[in-house]
């Protein structure tokens, strides 16, 4: 083998010569999509149905961004998850799915599960979210309305 100096030129013929390149710490993997397809094991891992998924995530950011490349970072602030373990609710489409398997490494994902049903309007303020994931309607009160009786 010759010995090259600079840009890939040999000293023997003085001609450009391909020069291999050293993959980089930070350049997109070429992953195989057989890592991407969905496992029977998963929905049962899960407690999710493959005939009935769940219409909502609830995104959890666990580890931090920092010193990853910049495309996970522009994942985690389009998703909306500045802050370390602050919840976030997308829906489960196949856009959101997307981009939730290039950061799958830096969040939870767990379904939003609805065990009293969708709330109302009325009932949004009484509502709160559990560390299981269920949407609990806290059901308060009513002031007891004093009727007057008339003793005419």
């Amino acid at each position: 083998m010759e010995p090259v100096i600079g840009r890939g030129r040999s000293l023997a013929k003085n001609k450009l010569q391909p020069v291999t390149w050293i993959r980089q710490k930070f350049t997109r993997s070429r992953i195989p999509e057989s890592v991407f397809q969905p496992r029977p094991g998963d929905h049962e891992k899960y407690g999710g149905d493959p005939q009935q998924p769940h219409k909502l995530h609830l995104i959890t950011r666990i580890r931090s961004g920092k010193g990853r490349p910049y495309w996970e970072k522009n994942m985690i602030q389009y998703l909306g998850l500045e802050k370390r373990f602050e919840t976030v609710v997308h829906k489960n489409i196949p856009s959101v799915n997307s981009k939730l398997k290039v950061i799958k490494h830096l969040v939870r994902i767990m379904p939003l599960k609805l065990p009293q049903g969708i709330p109302t309007e009325e009932e949004m303020s009484d509502v709160y979210l559990n560390s299981r994931g269920e949407l609990i309607i806290r059901r308060r009160l009513q002031p007891v309305v004093h009727k007057t009786i008339d003793s005419s």
